[in-house]
């Protein structure tokens, strides 16, 4: 787990869950490897929020909280939240999850809230900023298959697939040192068009948006980011991951850190 100095608040991530079931009975879930990375990559403490569908106070929860993290899920977000056409059948969605995040998104930037979104979590932050989104990637002309590879083997899934080009000046660029570096890839959703406020931090060899920043948010005193690919998948044994877990926890404690002062 990451050290940090004891004198330093407690922090705490809102992770929203997915709605799944596990036979015939309904969960809500994280994955273990998102829970590991907040914990053990950022050095704060998850708080899973469950995808009720029901409207939930997101202001009086951004304002106990010192970050967001959106995690990626096998569900794709429902066409009609940016006016897109209706999926094919057999298509999962997650309408209970997204009537948290999409709101939730809202919140957490307009309290400065750092943010921190994966794969669905981007598609999520595009579509709740006014974006669109292409619902099968491997079929736009000129677009690589972005799909996992068909193995059961989750170290395969999650291999390296090809390389991303970042900004230069961008987010990513600032806090891995790097021009370019191998991400995975297991998504059939992406940004269309991207959502007015963002702006592409990283693209894929095809030119598919790969990564992108809150345009405003993003910089000194503040971080929303999100990335397409699995960062938070053996996070440790990759150096670009790594960065973005601990700058995304240095964030949560300067938060954390504002929010002790104003009730001080």
């Amino acid at each position: 787990m990451v050290q940090t100095d004891r004198q330093q608040p407690f922090t705490v991530v809102a992770v929203p869950c997915c709605n799944k079931f596990v036979g015939d009975r309904p969960f809500h879930v994280v994955g273990d490897k998102y829970v590991r990375a907040v914990t053990d990559g950022a050095g704060a403490m998850p708080w899973l929020v469950p995808a009720l569908g029901t409207p939930v106070d997101v202001r009086s929860l951004v304002a106990r909280v010192d970050g967001l993290m959106l995690t990626g899920s096998l569900s794709n977000v429902e066409p009609q939240h940016y006016g897109g056409p209706a999926s094919d059948a057999g298509t999962l969605h997650d309408a209970d999850r997204d009537a948290v995040t999409l709101p939730l998104i809202d919140a957490a930037l307009a309290a400065r809230v750092p943010v921190l979104a994966i794969c669905r979590g981007l598609q999520e932050l595009n579509v709740a900023l006014g974006g669109t989104l292409h619902q099968k990637v491997h079929e736009v002309a000129g677009r690589m298959d972005h799909r996992a590879p068909q193995s059961e083997d989750m170290e395969i899934k999650f291999a390296h697939a090809h390389d991303v080009r970042l900004t230069p000046g961008g987010a990513l660029n600032a806090l891995t040192g790097l021009d370019t570096f191998p991400v995975n890839s297991l998504h059939w959703q992406g940004i269309d068009r991207l959502a007015p406020g963002l702006t592409v931090d990283a693209v894929a060899p095809d030119g598919q948006v790969e990564a992108v920043r809150v345009t405003n948010l993003h910089g000194v005193d503040g971080f929303a980011l999100a990335v397409q690919w699995h960062p938070e998948w053996r996070f440790a044994e990759d150096p670009p991951s790594a960065a973005l877990f601990r700058a995304f926890g240095d964030a949560v404690r300067r938060r954390a850190a504002r929010r002790s002062l104003a009730a001080a």
